[in-house]
């Protein structure tokens, strides 16, 4: 047995559960690990007061503990997969999601085993299939076997079996695949477009099936209608138009009539929908002969009334071991925690990054005799492993940065700059604790005005964006993020822009910059009511990885 001196950062860990209610683990809660590059702040903050009778010594008397506020603050890389759970907290919302059908951590009966035909089976307790239909898109992951993963197409589906094909565009039937059954150590992961999941993307449609009407006014998409139902589109969200293969897009040019466009109506009477934003110019074009290719995300935006959904969690942080010879850690706790502040920091030649910080109504600490909640068998917790993925780089995994004025008849209208050095995008809840008598920290926790602002550091080439913060003009940001055929798209549908002075030094390029405020779009339309969404894509053609550089 040999005690420590010391415990260096290298021993610790950090993770996460959802709450049942504030305070409350749920009865069994997962623990989902997170990756932090450091903290600004974890624990509980003690005020103690000091008792100060007048007295002769003239000395203080012991004091006492008055309050105790909980909090919590780090730094983290942006992945495909690290932060798409926990950002719904920071939105007070839920994904808007398509069908998925996923192992989660200790429940690995969804998914059971594909077949060489093709053919996948899905448990029967939970009738998962449902909503799933013929040319949907999906994406599988998770089977040992590399190729039954992937992009394929659906070509049947019953109430616990799905048969998929290659999306390919010929529509060949049920693909060629190797038999193999699901397990606990093939399928893993808690959070959404995790490990083991099979997920729709989107539609592959028929030859002449997807025609563009471009003219006065936004462009106009018809699609076949039991594609246009099977997307579900809605006013504000992103899909993805055209596969990498010329025959899987609507002209064989990659920069007419393809690429990511949001959606600002839908008809589903005339099986249409309305184009605002595009990457780039649409034109009229009645399709013949190619089998078009639609992928949508799994969108999350801030929502309204009931949709509005608060999420309460517990970080827990490991804090290693003080003697060699126990085999549990000691670890700290942030109880309650209600997700505050959240800024993206996206700066020349580096990782995409985030600073998080959670507001607490408690702070609690367990030895090492007693072990972390993501070990103790008495809470029937689930601690799931850390889901490998990259980190978004700023040189080339951006596809599209793009600030414009609104223009209520053009999806793509002028830039307001071509490049940026520096951009920053901060979401703030304005969280409080909530203090009583008789409670040490806080009983409950509020969330004030949903905020959302930040920076842009631009090179200037045009006078017009010194006038569109002089003219207080309505302008709308979107960026696109794209890596190993999957990405995330950051939209934020209206703000107005501050500062604007242009920055002259010597032999320098001048600089703008550029602080934006953002606000409800509904005074753009009433269906665009939201401040900021993301989109979380599954899979993305490789053509959507090209660079604006």
């Amino acid at each position: 047995m040999a005690i420590l001196n010391k415990i260096d950062s290298n021993s610790t860990g950090l993770s996460y559960t959802e709450e049942a209610s504030i305070g409350v683990l749920k009865a069994v809660p997962v623990f989902i690990p997170l990756e932090p590059n450091s903290y600004s702040d974890f624990g509980g903050e003690l005020t103690t007061l000091a008792r100060n009778p007048i007295n002769s010594s003239r000395q203080r008397k012991f004091g006492v503990v008055v309050d105790l506020d909980a909090s919590g603050g780090l730094n983290t890389d942006l992945t495909q997969t690290n932060l798409q759970d926990l950002l719904q907290g920071f939105m007070f919302a839920s994904h808007r999601a398509k069908q998925e059908i996923k192992n989660t951590a200790g429940d690995d009966t969804e998914i059971v085993s594909i077949d060489a035909g093709g053919i996948i089976t899905f448990g029967t307790a939970d009738p998962s299939t449902v909503g799933f239909v013929a040319n949907q898109l999906v994406h599988v992951t998770g089977f040992p076997t590399a190729a039954n993963n992937g992009l394929f197409y659906v070509v049947a589906v019953t109430a616990t079996t799905m048969t998929i094909g290659v999306a390919d565009g010929a529509k060949a039937g049920a693909a060629t695949t190797t038999a193999e059954t699901a397990s606990a150590a093939n399928f893993s992961g808690a959070t959404a477009g995790s490990a083991g999941s099979v997920v729709a993307v989107g539609y592959e449609f028929a030859a002449g099936e997807v025609d563009v009407t471009a003219g006065a006014g936004f462009p106009v998409i018809t699609m076949a209608a039991a594609g246009h139902a099977a997307l579900n589109l809605i006013p504000g969200e992103w899909i993805h138009v055209g596969g990498d293969a010329a025959g899987l897009r609507l002209t064989t040019a990659l920069d007419v009539n393809s690429g990511f466009m949001r959606v600002r109506a839908v008809d589903a009477t005339a099986d249409t929908v309305s184009i605002d934003k595009s990457q780039f110019t649409l034109a009229t074009e009645a399709d013949a002969t190619q089998t078009v290719q639609v992928f949508t995300g799994r969108m999350l935006k801030n929502e309204l009334g009931a949709l509005i959904t608060r999420r309460t969690y517990q970080l827990q942080r490991t804090l290693g071991k003080p003697d060699d010879t126990d085999p549990l850690d000691q670890s700290e706790y942030i109880v309650g925690a209600v997700p505050s502040e959240i800024t993206i920091n996206m700066a020349t030649a580096d990782k995409v990054n985030l600073d998080l910080s959670f507001v607490g109504t408690d702070n609690e600490q367990r030895t090492s005799t007693t072990g972390p909640k993501s070990k103790d068998g008495t809470l029937n917790s689930v601690e799931t492993t850390l889901v490998e993925s990259d980190a978004f780089n700023t040189s080339s995994d951006f596809t599209r940065i793009k600030m414009a004025i609104v223009d209520p008849a053009d999806s793509a209208p002028s830039a307001l700059f071509a490049f940026a050095t520096d951009v920053s995008l901060t979401i703030n809840n304005n969280v409080s604790p909530n203090k009583a008598i008789g409670c040490l920290g806080a009983f409950e926790v509020t969330a004030g005005t949903f905020e959302v602002g930040g920076d842009i550091t631009a090179y200037f080439s045009d006078i017009a964006a010194v006038t569109a913060v002089r003219n207080n003009s309505q302008i709308t940001l979107d960026m696109h993020l794209v890596k190993a055929n999957a990405g995330i798209t950051i939209d934020v549908p209206l703000l107005s822009l501050g500062d604007g002075r242009a920055n002259i030094e010597q032999d320098e390029p001048i600089t703008l910059p550029l602080s934006n405020q953002a606000a409800t779009a509904a005074k753009i339309d009433s269906t665009l009511d939201y401040t900021l969404s993301f989109t979380f894509w599954d899979f993305l053609p490789t053509f959507a990885d090209q660079s604006f550089c």
